[in-house]
């Protein structure tokens, strides 16, 4: 992932994702003009782009009273990419009961999906060690906030069927579907986390399985399937065996995009079987973030008639709980860094 990789966002059009359905109005036709094609939009190239772990916690909460500049100047950088995601670790919820023995949980208003829209961000993932931290009726608010904002999330629903599924959108032509589970659950949790047939919450990637079949029914008439995975240790900065036998099995099943995170530290990315993998995005929208912990990132992939053909990771640094991107000799020995992270992961820097 060579920082000399060109990855240049097509800007014609709206730029960013349109919901699969979705048409624009047009005008009415005339008897002499030529009948409306049906033949299916070409497939353009696309870029996309990922960050890390988010919350609105400590200092970041006040920044939610303007959410249309909370995530501050990295929204240009998300704005630029096709389609745009990250991870976000908080329950959606004012109200709820922390869980039990939980040293940390976190929790945002409604507004917080308001803030990524504006920054660019089309899709999230709420699966995670942290959201459903305020437990069922805190999962009853995320859910409702959800249908109320219609902003895309995935990882999280009334039962298991809508936590494992996808949200598929068209995109320049290309039909995605990106599905997001967590392979972190606290142990005394999982029970009452993890969703069911008969109950609600989030999706598992620890039933395995369940994540073969949800990327295979993701597979079905989509050109690109993205996986979105809370997964790892904690500061560890190789991938686990538990990662590398996942992201072998969820390709084998038909996935071309898996990225996650949960150590707070970026891991390395590359390509297995020519497919994209990425072990670990690190902090993105973090208030506690210092030291190594402040090492963040986008990953910006170009994909092409669905493949991953470009991925190029760009450095960034967090500073009061904002990530902002690198320039100069701190991004290039940032950069030549991170390349390295590479070596423990098995993958390959070119497709």
């Amino acid at each position: 992932m060579a920082g000399a990789l060109a990855l240049t966002a097509c800007s014609s059009g709206s730029g960013k994702a349109e919901a699969e359905g979705k048409t624009a109005a047009r005008p009415s036709a005339s008897r002499t003009a030529a009948p409306p094609s049906t033949a299916a939009p070409a497939k353009q190239p696309i870029i996309l782009a990922f960050g890390g772990d988010v919350h609105f916690e400590g200092n970041l909460r006040a920044r939610l009273a303007q959410p249309s500049t909370a995530l501050g100047p990295i929204a240009r950088t998300l704005r630029a990419a096709d389609l745009a995601m990250v991870n976000l670790e908080t329950a959606i919820t004012t109200g709820g009961t922390p869980a039990p023995g939980k040293e940390f949980t976190f929790r945002a208003p409604a507004s917080a999906f308001t803030a990524l829209k504006a920054a660019g961000v089309d899709v999230t993932s709420m699966a995670n060690n942290h959201g459903m931290d305020f437990m069922e009726p805190g999962l009853r608010d995320s859910l409702q906030a959800i249908r109320r904002t219609k902003f895309p999330t995935v990882g999280i629903g009334r039962n298991a069927d809508e936590a494992y599924r996808a949200h598929r959108v068209t995109v320049k032509g290309n039909r995605l579907a990106i599905v997001g589970a967590t392979q972190v659950l606290d142990d005394h949790l999982i029970p009452q986390w993890t969703a069911t047939d008969a109950k609600g919450g989030l999706a598992s990637a620890k039933n395995v399985p369940r994540m073969v079949r949800a990327v295979r029914e993701a597979r079905k008439g989509s050109d690109l399937v993205i996986v979105h995975l809370h997964w790892g240790a904690e500061l560890q900065p190789c991938p686990l065996p538990r990662q590398k036998e996942l992201a072998k099995q969820l390709i084998d099943a038909g996935a071309d995009v898996i990225v996650g995170g949960h150590a707070h530290i970026p891991l390395g990315g590359g390509f297995m079987e020519g497919k994209y993998v990425h072990y670990g995005l690190g902090n993105f929208v973090f208030s506690s973030a210092n030291g190594q912990t402040a090492n963040s990132g986008v990953l910006v992939l170009r994909a092409e008639n669905g493949k991953i053909t470009a991925a190029k990771w760009k450095p960034a640094r967090i500073s009061a709980g904002l990530p902002r991107l690198m320039t100069g000799a701190a991004a290039t020995a940032e950069l030549k860094r991170y390349n390295g992270l590479r070596g423990c992961t098995g993958l390959s820097a070119r497709p």
